[in-house]
């Protein structure tokens, strides 16, 4: 991509390009040798949802330090204003010393563009910039950058034929055909769990679904989906346990085309799946409509205990859930909090369960983890894992990595299995359970009563310091 207007012979600075799976670089130009404003395309058939990134720089100098500005993102803030970094992937460093992906940047900005409306308010039009400087390495380099680690389709096909070529995995699991997306991809699902003789003996087994990538640069939804792929499909003697005890029905991806063509957030229709799960419109949003005919006919036929989809967030530290809470059923009260608890217990340190949340909010009715929710499946969660890091523990001010995202995975699976313990004593622990649950959300509840009445007091304090000045004219010290 010449960023510059000058013949190609001429031009010395960088050359950028994102004309490969799932980049999405629209334009680059060249403000000085040092400095570059880049421009993000947007969701294919749409004029917004610009935030994810990912493209190549070539012809790099070395003890040069570059400006780069992305001068057209869409959200109002951003992790990068809290410590997050952008990722780098130098492929002369991965040559020589078999460095990977990397954070990388200096001086980091996220902010509001100042030309795009007059006012303070937050405009639904307005653009926002992340600048960063980057010294390279290596002079005449081929560097990646990306908004977070990049799983692409292509990533995602060799893992699942890997799986299907593996002579022992391949018995207790099976890849199958879910639908094609609109593009004509094959969306897949697998199915792992262990082979019984008679089908009555399936029968009695629990069935758990879960689902990635129904936004697209929400990549690291596909780690924690590979992390417990792997996990579930290992030799461990708690894997096999879960694939006796359970069926798993795993949707890695579920909107290939905006993964192929670096969509942020939306398909090919322009439109977000996940607000399309009360759709009867099989041909526009396929993956959705027979993945919800999936949930509805493995209900019939098991007990489903668990749906989960996997998504990454932009603006929150940690890793959290949101559920739906069972207010209309007074057994089941606080029941859908009790294995986000268990997976905080299992990893603290990266799991927060302080920040789920289990409103079920009218906007949100099209997603599916409501909508599976009203099939009567008690636990229905979106899992959310941040693009920044941690703020736990000993991970506290932390990136995470890859490996962090992989092992969530793990952990959700090791969750699982102390959740579906069949033993006498699940019932203590679960009782022990709604009594923590119960004693964390009054703690909540008095803590948002205290800041009420502080912003209360303090609105008070303000309105009776300004009726001071309108009756004297003077100004309260």
């Amino acid at each position: 991509m010449n960023c510059h207007p000058c013949s190609a012979e001429e031009y010395d600075g960088l050359e950028f390009e994102s004309r490969f799976e799932s980049g999405n670089l629209a334009k680059a130009v060249m403000i000085t040798q040092t400095y570059y404003e880049l421009h993000l395309r947007s969701d294919l058939y749409t004029s917004r949802s610009k935030q994810w990134f990912y493209f190549r720089v070539r012809r790099t100098r070395k003890n040069v330090i570059y400006r780069f500005s992305i001068v057209n993102l869409v959200k109002s803030d951003s992790l990068y204003n809290d410590g997050m970094r952008p990722l780098m992937y130098s492929t002369i460093s991965a040559k020589q010393i078999n460095e990977g992906w990397r954070r990388c940047g200096t001086n980091i900005a996220y902010y509001r563009n100042d030309d795009d409306t007059p006012s303070e308010e937050e405009d639904e039009n307005s653009s926002y910039t992340l600048t960063f400087n980057i010294e390279f390495k290596h002079d005449n380099d081929t560097v990646y950058f990306a908004h977070s680690y990049p799983y692409t389709y292509s990533d995602l096909q060799d893992y699942l034929m890997t799986i299907q070529k593996d002579p022992v995995k391949s018995k207790f699991c099976k890849l199958r055909l879910l639908c094609r997306s609109l593009a004509g991809n094959n969306v897949y699902y697998l199915t792992v769990t262990a082979p019984v003789a008679d089908e009555e003996a399936m029968r009695k087994k629990k069935a758990i679904v879960v689902s990635a990538r129904v936004h697209p640069s929400e990549t690291p939804a596909s780690w924690m989906m590979k992390g417990l792929m792997d996990f579930i499909t290992g030799d461990t003697l708690a894997a096999k346990r879960l694939r006796h005890r359970f069926i798993f029905k795993l949707i890695p991806m579920l909107n290939p085309d905006g993964v192929i063509v670096g969509n942020t957030r939306n398909s090919l229709t322009g439109k977000d799946l996940n607000r399309q799960y009360r759709t009867v419109i099989r041909e526009t949003y396929p993956s959705i409509w027979y993945t919800k005919a999936m949930v509805k006919r493995l209900i019939d036929e098991y007990k489903v205990v668990l749906y989960c989809d996997m998504h990454a967030h932009s603006r929150k530290h940690n890793i959290f859930v949101y559920g739906c809470e069972n207010k209309r059923s007074p057994e089941k009260k606080l029941t859908e909090q009790v294995f986000p608890l268990m997976l905080h217990k299992n990893v603290a340190d990266k799991f927060s369960f302080e920040s789920c949340k289990f409103k079920v909010q009218r906007s949100k009715e099209g997603t599916g983890r409501i909508v599976v929710w009203m099939l009567g499946i008690t636990n229905s969660y979106t899992i959310e894992a941040s693009f920044g890091g941690s703020s736990l523990g000993s991970r506290k001010g932390t990136h995470f990595h890859t490996a962090d995202y992989e092992h969530m995975g793990k952990a959700f699976c090791e969750t699982l299995l102390d959740y579906g313990d069949d033993t006498p004593n699940k019932v203590k622990r679960m009782t022990r359970h709604m009594k923590q649950i119960k004693r964390i959300r009054k703690r909540e509840k008095r803590e948002k009563k205290a800041l009420k009445l502080k912003k209360m007091a303090e609105q008070g304090c303000i309105i009776a310091e300004k009726l001071e000045v309108k009756r004297t004219g003077k100004s309260v010290s």
